[in-house]
């Protein structure tokens, strides 16, 4: 399954949720509930704008774009997390708001069994989309899984708050789930924040992932003098990556133009999407 499909399989999964969880919120009068429906309203949306990104993302690079659509998705991430953040602070609203005023839900029951039937559906669906978000290195798709994933824990968070409501009476408890709830999944938007939006001001890939690439270029040190000018960033599921290789002067341009594609060879072979750009200097250039 493309990442297209899988993007509007978690749009329908999530159209589905929602509007179970804002029948039953209305009809049990829990705040958790209508709280936990809000969440995955936002959610929809997010899964919408991952779809909408991942194909736009996907488009190959033209006259107005010649490094590609990549960057879409890293601003599709960012849009969602905001999502999250305006999410959880209407949630901590409404539970204050609860608070002050408990009331007795109705038909508890079955609130916990739409609670489970949601986590359930979303379980399935975000192993579906984290399995291709791996697979294709995307960070739209990525950070729809976590959506997912954490509905699945809010979910099950609210069913156990509905039943141990129903055990003991204790209708306050609603509210204060509604509360722990809210801080959880900004804290997992914060964390989802820290990797969508530094690609948008070009930030360098990871400690590990530059280690992985020089490690490669390295491979080939017989074969060159040195290298400088190292750089790279991300755009989207793409990375980009440019260094100077300094070469003997006597070496002809074939023999080096073949080094530099093993050494872009090697390096794609552990980044499937990177672009890669080298600069090739005679020693006698650089000593000058």
């Amino acid at each position: 399954m493309n990442s297209s499909k899988v993007a509007f399989l978690s749009v329908i999964s999530n159209s589905l949720v929602v509007i179970l969880k804002i029948i039953v919120g209305l009809m049990t009068g829990s705040v958790a509930i209508l709280s936990e429906a809000i969440h995955s309203f936002l959610d929809l949306m997010a899964s919408l704008i991952t779809f909408f990104s991942v194909r736009i993302a996907n488009k190959p690079a033209d006259k107005e774009h010649p490094y590609g659509h990549g960057k879409v998705e890293n601003i599709s991430g960012t849009i969602e997390t905001l999502l999250i953040f305006v999410a959880g602070i209407w949630i901590i609203y409404e539970c204050i708001h609860k608070m002050l005023a408990p009331s007795p839900i109705k038909l508890p029951l079955l609130g916990i069994v739409v609670m489970l039937f949601g986590a359930i559906i979303n379980i399935f669906v975000s192993r579906i989309v984290y399995r291709t978000a791996n697979r294709t290195n995307s960070v739209a798709m990525k950070s729809n899984a976590l959506h997912l994933l954490t509905d699945v824990y809010t979910s099950l968070g609210v069913a156990f708050s509905l039943l141990v409501v129903h055990l003991t009476g204790w209708y306050i408890l609603d509210p204060i789930i509604g509360i722990v709830l809210a801080c959880f999944i900004m804290v997992e938007a914060f964390k989802l924040m820290k990797e969508s939006f530094p690609p948008l001001l070009d930030a360098r890939l990871s400690a590990d992932e530059e280690e992985k690439i020089m490690q490669i270029i390295e491979l080939y040190k017989e074969e060159y003098i040195e290298y400088h000018d190292f750089r790279t960033r991300r755009s989207g599921a793409e990375e980009y990556i440019d260094f100077h290789l300094v070469v003997a002067s006597n070496k002809d341009i074939k023999t080096v133009h073949e080094l530099c594609d093993r050494i872009e060879n090697k390096i794609q072979h552990h980044f499937h999407k990177a672009h890669i750009l080298i600069h090739m200097e005679p020693e006698n250039e650089k000593l000058n």
